[in-house]
């Protein structure tokens, strides 16, 4: 037994679904840490003070992470979600070089940093900005680069969300629906007698904690189900999302309060594949990439049997990213065509119950929802956020007409841990560029 739960403890880390296994506190800044810098699996072949993978599955520490989050598909199998064969839509560039230099005061502080201080600071690998549809704004560092992809973390879940909102809209999937009676294989399940809306809007009421510091928690069960990599001998859990999913059981009346737990949008994601007879991989690849003309393929990961990982599983280019974020902020409109119907932005913007997300106390989040796996800021400029751990985000204000992707490898999983710099260098900039646009 103990040879398994210390398997069962080293998987966890390779796969992170919450990625709240690594340490907060930070022993190197980005410079410090940078993944080129550091010589990660750099030389032919690399030191052996320098390899990163299988079957160690420590790849998800830091500073290791670093270089992980451009590299899972050297790690672990995946699925690739396919942009076709016409060409890429041109991304229309008009950079703003003052934009480093906005000032903003972080939460909790009085000492005032500049834009691009705080990318520093947010151990920022990507981020692009567009305003009014055209880049004013993009850089990189760390591991990332144009033309390589990032892990997105849980914004995975945001496209899972779309995906079934575009669903509720065309009528394929019906949101007060059981689910029992789509996945009948649910039944007996915490979420047979929960509504899809209810999985949705991760209102559930699971008995399942994601504590990365408890031993007994189910994310560990969880996550070793979920490894594509082989089992040892002497394990006996259920193999793969579909397995597990029917092992969750019920804690509490669905409804009363949000509950952030990866399982639902796996859960999600099978709803979504039994209605449409499609993989989330594949209808990401039919709805998004292929018709918005993406500059690369993206992949999701895998359990060991083939079934993408609907709750963390993607990664992607990050101009494709923003191309999502442009994409929701023009209500499903791209290019002259309507991608899909605009009441599906619309009722995802107007968010959830606040009073049930309020009982999961997101401090940084006041007065915010979550809707369709998305987050409701419901602040003034009416902004929504795709997020992810280790400060994965795609920022939409609609007011400032204004769309940021950011890939990340912060060392705390925590957004709450960057939120304080993030959120007012998002609201500045937003006051920046709407000053500009009067001009």
């Amino acid at each position: 037994m103990q040879r398994h739960e210390r398997w069962v403890r080293r998987l966890v880390v390779a796969i992170c679904l919450a990625s709240l296994c690594t340490s907060a506190q930070a022993q190197l800044t980005a410079a410090e840490s940078d993944p080129v810098k550091l010589g990660w699996m750099q030389g032919f072949p690399p030191p052996a003070e320098k390899l990163i993978g299988q079957p160690d599955s420590n790849y998800f520490s830091f500073p290791k992470l670093r270089w992980t989050v451009c590299h899972i598909r050297e790690l672990l199998p995946t699925k690739a979600v396919s942009r076709g064969l016409d060409a890429p839509a041109p991304l229309r560039q008009s950079l703003d070089s003052s934009i480093d230099a906005v000032r903003f005061v972080p939460l909790g502080s009085h000492e005032p940093m500049t834009w691009e201080q705080s990318l520093a600071a947010n151990y920022t690998d990507g981020i692009i900005v567009l305003h009014q549809g055209r880049a004013v704004y993009e850089r990189y560092a760390g591991c990332l680069n144009e033309q390589r992809k990032h892990a997105a973390m849980s914004m995975t879940k945001s496209l899972t969300g779309l995906l079934a909102e575009i669903l509720v809209a065309e009528g394929t999937l019906d949101d007060q629906a059981m689910v029992a009676k789509l996945v009948p294989e649910l039944a007996s399940s915490a979420f047979g007698d929960a509504t899809v809306r209810q999985v949705m809007d991760m209102t559930t009421a699971l008995d399942f904690s994601e504590d990365y510091a408890d031993p007994n928690a189910q994310i560990w069960s969880y996550s070793a189900a979920a490894n594509p990599l082989p089992k040892p001998a002497d394990y006996k859990g259920p193999v793969g999302y579909y397995q597990y999913l029917q092992t969750v059981a019920k804690h509490g009346t669905h409804g009363e309060a949000f509950g952030y737990r990866t399982v639902n949008s796996d859960a999600l994601g099978w709803i979504i594949a039994r209605v449409s007879g499609k993989a989330v991989s594949e209808l990401v690849s039919e709805r998004l990439w292929q018709r918005l003309g993406t500059e690369q393929d993206a992949y999701y990961t895998v359990d060991a049997l083939g079934t993408p990982f609907a709750g963390g599983g993607l990664s992607a280019g990050l101009r494709d990213m923003a191309r999502v974020g442009q994409l929701m902020l023009d209500e499903g409109q791209h290019d002259g065509a309507q991608l899909f119907p605009a009441e599906v932005v619309r009722t995802i913007r107007t968010g959830g119950d606040k009073q049930v997300f309020a009982k999961a106390g997101y401090k940084t989040l006041p007065g915010g929802s979550y809707r369709a796996m998305w987050w409701v800021l419901h602040n003034a400029n009416g902004a929504f956020a795709a997020r992810g751990v280790h400060g994965q985000t795609l920022y939409i204000d609609p007011t400032a007409e204004m769309v940021i992707a950011r890939f990340a490898s912060h060392p705390s999983a925590k957004n709450a841990d960057n939120d304080p710099t993030s959120l007012p260098a998002y609201q500045a900039l937003a006051d920046h560029l709407m000053e500009k646009a009067k001009r």
